[in-house]
């Protein structure tokens, strides 16, 4: 396994920089379901925070298919 200082400047800036697109994209989605009624959400809140967890995957659908 390659060690974090092992890896070349631009592949750690580019990791870096998804890793902020992720953590935006989640926070994103977990502040909008939280201000969301439970009326306007497609399902259990509890299972969409969840689902918010996952990766770049989650984000996604809550935006695509968890809102109302």
């Amino acid at each position: 396994m390659t060690k974090w200082s092992e890896l070349p400047r631009g592949r750690r800036r580019a990791i870096a920089a998804l890793a902020a697109v992720q953590v935006g994209l989640a926070a994103a989605a977990w502040t909008d379901l939280a201000r969301r009624p439970a009326s306007a959400v497609n399902g259990p809140k509890g299972r969409w925070a969840l689902i918010i967890g996952v990766n770049f995957i989650g984000p996604a659908a809550w935006f695509r298919w968890g809102r109302r």
